[in-house]
């Protein structure tokens, strides 16, 4: 099956290598990225010259996951040039770096508002088409960090991913009985291979962070991130992320696994989420909604 996708943050990173490897796999893809005009031409200029090489489906769109005015009219646009869409790849995060203290409030409703509430204004915009369709997917990218070991330093971002995966853990239970399958793609930390820790936002309360930096917590960043180094394999690829992407896609309706970890470091995550993923099936199970577990077959 060749299918209608879009994926937000696909300006760069994951998203960036999720957007070319489906694209590649033959579906229809949507980069979803903000400042198409803006800071984002280049990229649009670097998509439309990829697509036109190598013969693949794939466009740029402005998608500003910030602003549901933005994100209703890259959903309408999609709909209404191919009348269906068949997956959504929640894709879009941002990290920040630092002590947690010295984060304000405000910044850590920022790295909630990215990392959280952009699935919910996509899935807004989206889901009704989906329903409507009685078939689709919904990829979410959550973060091995949500159960796997926390190294010190990333809790506005490890916070805001424990509560996207929450999200769409609930998602996929009220979804099944629509058509609509989930599938939450769990990458590790790749400490190479993305802008994803070089582009972390820092902490806003510099008197703060200074006084973690030259007190006891003084080497946490330098021995954190070499231990997380140290951990990776020295073949490892973030493309393997995309990779795991484009094989959840091209599974048959139904028999999508519900997680997939790609964690080169095996910080943990896979073992513990294993046991809360068996939690929630039993639960549903002694409750009555063991059929919620599966997507019902509605198209």
């Amino acid at each position: 099956m060749k299918y209608v996708i879009v994926i937000t943050g696909a300006s760069s990173g994951f998203g960036l290598m999720s957007a070319r490897a489906l694209a590649h796999a033959g579906h229809t893809v949507y980069a979803g990225m903000r400042e198409t005009t803006g800071r984002n031409a280049a990229r649009v200029t670097d998509m439309q010259q990829y697509a036109k090489e190598y013969g693949v489906d794939l466009r740029a769109i402005e998608m500003d996951v910030a602003s549901q005015p933005s994100v209703d009219a890259a959903i309408a646009q999609i709909i209404g040039e191919h009348q269906r869409l068949d997956v959504v790849v929640h894709n879009a995060g941002h990290m920040s770096y630092g002590p947690a203290e010295a984060f304000t409030p405000e910044q850590f409703a920022q790295l909630y508002d990215t990392n959280v509430l952009s699935t919910q204004r996509v899935n807004r915009a989206a889901l009704p088409q989906l329903r409507k369709q009685g078939r689709g997917l919904v990829v979410w990218v959550s973060s091995s960090s949500v159960r796997g070991g926390t190294p010190p330093y990333l809790a506005p971002y490890f916070a805001a991913k424990a509560g996207m995966d929450s999200l769409a853990v609930s998602y996929a239970g009220e979804l099944a009985r629509w058509g609509i399958e989930t599938s939450i793609v769990v990458p590790g930390a790749f400490t190479k291979g993305t802008n994803h820790f070089a582009h972390a936002g820092a902490p806003a309360d510099e008197a703060v962070a200074r006084i973690y930096a030259d007190g006891p917590t003084g080497d946490f960043g330098e021995v954190a991130f070499k231990g997380l180094a140290s951990l990776e394999p020295a073949d490892v690829d973030p493309e393997a992320v995309a990779q795991a992407i484009v094989e959840v896609v091209g599974k048959p309706f139904g028999k999508r696994p519900f997680r997939v970890h790609i964690d080169p470091s095996e910080d943990g995550a896979e073992i513990v989420n294993g046991v809360a993923d068996r939690v929630r099936a039993e639960l549903l199970r002694r409750i009555g909604l063991e059929d919620i577990l599966h997507p019902r077959v509605t198209a």
